[in-house]
């Protein structure tokens, strides 16, 4: 084999293991997916409490290490101000069962007394989500689920 040949095959190889490194460090850093995410609220009922049901799948090739979940009515002060990671910081968590390979089936329920429904604001709410993954990178959507208080 000539030098050139062994030149150009030696770059080839030194190219293409370093396209191959970025792709393996980027696929490893994507954030968390949320997916299917839904809101069920159903008001009190006489002396029947209700409740607010919140599901989603979040996905992460590292692994899911928490989802953080906040209901919040969109006539407040964060449909001004967005949301962000430290707004979320001391929320509850859901709990997340395995669901797929990287993915997991978080579940997030409150009850609502008939206090808590007369204190509430009317209208539009919608459902916030911090997914955090094992390798610290983290996905927000301020609206991943929206139901409504009557």
């Amino acid at each position: 084999m000539s030098r050139r040949i062994a030149l150009s095959v030696a770059a080839s190889v030194v190219v293409l293991g370093g396209a191959g490194a970025f792709v393996v460090a980027y696929a490893g850093e994507r954030t968390p997916v949320l997916e299917r995410s839904t809101a069920r609220y159903t008001a009190p009922d006489g002396d029947r409490d209700g409740s607010l049901v919140f599901a989603t799948d979040v996905t992460a090739s590292s692994g899911v290490k928490s989802v953080k979940v906040l209901a919040w009515p969109q006539e407040s002060p964060f449909a001004e101000k967005e949301l962000t990671a430290k707004d979320m910081a001391a929320v509850e968590s859901a709990v997340c069962k395995p669901a797929g390979k990287d993915t997991v089936r978080c579940t997030y329920t409150v009850g609502v007394t008939a206090a808590d429904a007369e204190s509430s604001p009317r209208g539009a709410w919608h459902v916030a989500v911090l997914a955090t993954a094992q390798d610290g990178t983290t996905t927000l959507d301020a609206e991943a689920a929206d139901f409504t208080v009557r």
